[in-house]
């Protein structure tokens, strides 16, 4: 599966990731069973699955309040994206 993976296009030409990368190997990770790994890649993963998962479900249940349940996941994980970003450009 890795093979097929996409290269990240920031990393090549500017030499820096970008806050996006590991997103497919955390993936990865995760349809191999490996959930600690895919954590400590990208931290956001467990984030953007809920986030997608809530959005996903609201699709076909309407929740009363789901647009401020919507707004706090994705602050969420926006938070969590560049918090590790930053600890990660920093290490």
């Amino acid at each position: 599966m890795e093979e097929y993976m996409l290269p990240c296009l920031n990393k090549k030409l500017f030499g820096f990731e970008c806050m996006g990368c590991g997103l497919q190997r955390s993936i990865s990770l995760i349809f191999q069973g490996e959930f600690v790994a895919a954590f400590q890649i990208y931290p956001a993963i467990y984030s953007l699955i809920t986030l997608f998962l809530f959005i996903g479900i609201n699709i076909f249940f309407k929740f009363k309040h789901s647009n401020k349940i919507i707004s706090v996941l994705a602050t969420i994980t926006v938070a969590t994206i560049i918090t590790s970003y930053i600890i990660k450009i920093i290490n």
